[in-house]
């Protein structure tokens, strides 16, 4: 039996201004916009990065959002990189910092209030031993 080669394609949102939303998530991510029509593809900024596709909400948004993007970043620059994504248009919502010794994060939202978390992992030459 062979293994799977399975990889995240493109994250995908309905928007109120696809391309406004798209602008805020290029400026997190550092990747290009390619627009068409009324829809926008964001494509990974980096090699092993993630691609995002904006297109015309077409219903009203839930009251309860199923999922959300978890972003890391390497330990110890969760804060200025939060500090950042506020400074570009994102929302704070709240910390976790002391539930679990091997991971801290910090939930935002997105300009349209699209919930996503900022999270570092403790590296593992320093995690607590069992």
């Amino acid at each position: 039996m062979t293994g799977h080669q399975i990889t995240l394609g493109a994250f995908n949102l309905e928007a109120q201004d696809p391309t406004a939303l798209a602008a805020f998530w290029a400026a997190v991510t550092g990747a290009t916009p390619s627009p068409g029509g009324e829809s926008v593809y964001l494509p990974p900024a980096i090699s092993g990065g993630f691609a995002m596709f904006f297109q015309p909400r077409t219903a009203p948004r839930p009251a309860h959002q199923a999922s959300h993007l978890d972003l890391t970043v390497p330990w110890g620059s969760r804060q200025s990189e939060v500090e950042r994504l506020v400074g570009l248009g994102a929302t704070f919502k709240w910390d976790v910092l002391k539930e679990f010794d091997h991971v801290q994060w910090t939930t935002l939202a997105d300009p349209e209030g699209n919930l996503f978390c900022v999270a570092e992992h403790l590296p593992a030459k320093a995690s607590p031993t069992a």
